[in-house]
């Protein structure tokens, strides 16, 4: 790893992430401008990614909102054709430290899903509406399933058994969507699905859920020959290292830092090239994101430091 130039400033940061912590220091290529964190019955499939976080790696339920909460948070959103998204009428948060989840679980048909629904914003012609979860019954088949209220059915699947030559074969018969529907349009495409076959029938929910945004808190310390006080900024979990640092005014990328690919001076631009940016974890190295193959080979040297453009925070 190249050195950087003398008469920069060293950047120590602490991140802590409820009861995990991480310390984090730079190479001296930094300078701060800134004045101051189943068990679920017949199965639960939950395929829950935050931004780049990944899949969660922690109990997620200690984000969810209460029913109160969620009723007043529930919006929607027209959202035209894009390369990366099909045209619809779409969930979302109100407030924007919150952030829409969505989950799978699947139940048993026979006896019914034991959820009691609601409709918050509805009443037009063309059913659009939001229709959410008010009480999951007790000892219902949602019961215990890890369904909550508040969450808004989105997807229905049907999985149904069939007797084949003495064997069960499961087959997919029909799936629907109920995402922005009112009651009435909720409840019609509910029991417009075909009649259970078997008592080992199952449908698949798919539910979106306002949840909190994880967050991390990053401690910035400084060499005490700098004279600067401590300083805390709050992440959300996901948030590129790099960029985020950048938007809140800790400059990374020294403009006479020398670049590891040709040591030349300045930054690459994120492209995890010229290793300015890079910084050093001595403690919490599980908050930020696997290191990358080009990333491990750059810093094989230097087993406590990371390009700080390719660190995710609050990895899982």
């Amino acid at each position: 790893m190249r050195s950087t130039t003398t008469k920069l400033s060293t950047l120590l940061l602490f991140l802590n992430n409820h009861d995990a912590n991480a310390f984090i220091s730079s190479p001296p290529t930094a300078k701060a401008n800134h004045p101051g964190s189943s068990t679920i019955l017949y199965s639960q499939q939950q395929n829950s990614y935050y931004a780049a976080a990944g899949a969660p790696s922690v109990d997620m339920d200690k984000y969810n909102l209460p029913l109160e909460q969620s009723i007043n948070e529930w919006s929607a959103v027209v959202q035209a054709e894009t390369s990366m998204q099909q045209e619809g009428i779409f969930l979302k948060a109100k407030d924007k430290e919150l952030f829409v989840d969505t989950l799978k679980y699947t139940l048993k048909r026979e006896g019914g899903l034991g959820l009691l629904l609601t409709e918050i914003a509805g009443g037009r012609e063309d059913g659009v509406g939001i229709t959410i979860i008010e009480e999951v019954l007790a000892d219902g088949n949602a019961d215990k399933s890890g369904i909550v209220a508040g969450d808004s059915i989105v997807a229905l699947t049907i999985t149904s058994t069939n007797e084949d030559d003495g064997m069960n074969v499961k087959e997919e018969r029909f799936g629907a969507s109920t995402e922005c529907f009112g009651y009435d349009a909720t409840i019609e495409a509910l029991t417009s699905l075909p009649p259970a076959t078997s008592s080992d029938d199952e449908i698949t929910l798919t539910i979106k859920r306002i949840r909190k945004q994880p967050k991390v808190t990053v401690k910035l310390q400084y060499p005490p020959y700098l004279e600067e006080p401590d300083v805390s900024i709050e992440l959300f979990a996901g948030e590129n290292l790099r960029r985020a640092m950048l938007t809140r005014g800790v400059k990374l990328n020294d403009k006479m830092a020398e670049r590891f690919d040709n040591g030349g001076t300045g930054d690459c631009g994120s492209d995890g090239t010229c290793a300015t940016c890079v910084v050093g974890v001595t403690k919490g190295k599980e908050l930020l994101s696997p290191m990358g193959q080009t990333e491990e080979q750059i810093l094989s040297h230097k087993p406590r430091w990371r390009m700080a453009c390719k660190a995710v925070v609050g990895y899982g």
